[in-house]
């Protein structure tokens, strides 16, 4: 059986940058057994896989471990691939996925994604993190993801994570977002996976449905310029609607290739 796959760079405007997410397009649904498969074989953070339904597409996301509820870069690198290499010419894309309908809508070359709002709450931060972070958060709040607030983006560049410590940490699907006012942005974040293949991910597109809230209220402000400061960069157009949010970036494709499995 072979089946076409997608290599894309999403929330950046050149290859390289951003974060690689695998795609492949289906005409009807594998074992999970396969699928998650597959995304270990992809060794990338994320591979959506995708099914034309009647009223757009139902979208899962692996990664080499385990299905997501939620991934922001490889829903974008989705429409990318459905826009430029199937040719689809809708201007708004609706996806089922385990987080509910998705849409994303296409505004000139970036692709906006609505997605839900998951506002943190205070809480407190586990010794096992504290214990594997060089610097200690100013403010510690949760939802899916833990969320460490910092006072400077300088504080967000020179945070280091030890690692060995770290995958002591048991998140589920979550992970630690370390987040502060940005020096040329609204606000800058790295996010950090325990027990993960990669421990930094290049840009998180589900984790700025807290980001998103969050520095809306502390900024005032509804439109808001993100960075993720990983090495390769992640530049996101973030809007803020109450229980909503659209998180926007640009995309590139990387490689066009073809799996082969066994039957």
């Amino acid at each position: 059986m072979q089946l076409p796959l997608y290599q894309i760079d999403a929330f950046t405007n050149h290859v390289f940058g951003g974060n690689p997410a695998c795609v492949v397009p289906l005409t009807e649904w594998l074992p999970d057994a396969t699928l998650l498969q597959i995304a270990s074989e992809n060794a990338v953070a994320e591979t959506a896989f995708f099914v034309p339904t009647p009223n757009g597409y139902h979208l899962r996301w692996f990664t080499p471990e385990m299905e997501m509820d939620l991934c922001g870069h490889a829903t974008l690198a989705a429409a990318h691939c459905i826009v430029t290499q199937l040719q689809n010419t809708a201007q708004t894309l609706h996806f089922e996925t385990l987080s509910g309908t998705l849409t994303v809508t296409r505004n000139q070359s970036l692709y906006v994604l609505n997605f839900p709002t998951r506002m943190p709450e205070p809480t407190t931060l586990p010794n096992t993190i504290a214990r594997a972070l060089n610097i200690q958060p100013k403010e510690v709040l949760k939802a899916r993801d833990y969320m460490l607030v910092y006072d400077s983006e300088a504080d967000i560049r020179n945070v280091v994570v030890n690692r060995a410590l770290f995958d002591e940490v048991q998140l589920g699907t979550g992970g630690v977002i370390v987040t502060a006012r940005g020096t040329e942005s609204d606000f800058v974040s790295r996010f950090f996976v325990p027990n993960a293949a990669a421990m930094e991910d290049p840009v998180t597109g589900s984790a700025h449905c807290s980001l998103i809230p969050y520095w809306a209220e502390q900024l005032n402000k509804t439109e808001l310029l993100a960075y993720q400061l990983s090495s390769r960069v992640g530049k996101l157009f973030c809007t803020h609607l109450k229980d909503r949010v659209l998180i926007a970036g640009e995309a590139k494709t990387y490689s066009v290739g073809t799996l082969y499995l066994d039957k």
